[in-house]
């Protein structure tokens, strides 16, 4: 039996920049002995229930994205907005922030060092992963009903759930090296639903 596994992989530039706030905030509040890229030297003026209001957008955005992947530059380019009413304090100091903000993601994310290389990095372990899961499912006489999504982060979500959907997964750089031999199975799980 032959699968006919389609997969995308590709770095997702509206969950990057998440993540790109959630360290700036984790670097923040936290102790300074583990900061996370980007480091801000300058206090940013976060909303109240930052966390909170940080996990409901991170849902609201994962599931645009994985009912259509396309929605991921419109929601980063033509609803930017959104990330600051969210997660930022309503006032003028704090909007210029954020837009310091957004425009150094957007630098970082359209260089090399950015979302090319967050997507490159995975290319033969991208590779690797498709054949095991190809063979899996073969095994298991599983046919896939459609493409599966995978859409990178280039650091771990750790203020939200990075949850997934049928067919669409969040994964982050370190789970490649860290928890690969878990990815089969996580991915494999939401094949069956």
């Amino acid at each position: 039996m032959e699968t006919g596994l389609l997969m995308r992989t590709e770095a997702s530039p509206s969950l990057n920049f998440l993540i790109y706030i959630q360290n700036i905030y984790l670097n923040q509040t936290g102790t300074g002995e583990n900061n996370r890229f980007p480091y801000v030297p300058t206090k940013v003026a976060f909303a109240e229930a930052f966390e909170e209001r940080f996990q409901e957008l991170w849902k609201n955005v994962s599931r645009k994205i994985a009912e259509h992947p396309f929605n991921d530059v419109k929601i980063l380019h033509d609803k930017q907005d959104i990330f600051y009413q969210e997660l930022f304090e309503n006032a003028p100091d704090s909007f210029n922030g954020y837009r310091e903000i957004y425009k150094a993601f957007n630098a970082w994310w359209g260089s090399f060092a950015g979302g090319f290389a967050v997507e490159r990095s995975m290319d033969e372990m991208g590779h690797t992963l498709y054949l095991e899961l190809a063979n899996s499912l073969k095994q298991r006489g599983i046919e896939p009903r459609k493409e599966l999504q995978l859409h990178l982060i280039y650091d771990e979500c750790q203020l939200a759930n990075a949850e997934t959907a049928p067919y669409f997964a969040v994964l982050a750089i370190k789970d490649f090296f860290v928890a690969n031999k878990e990815l089969v199975p996580k991915i494999l799980a939401i094949l069956s639903e």
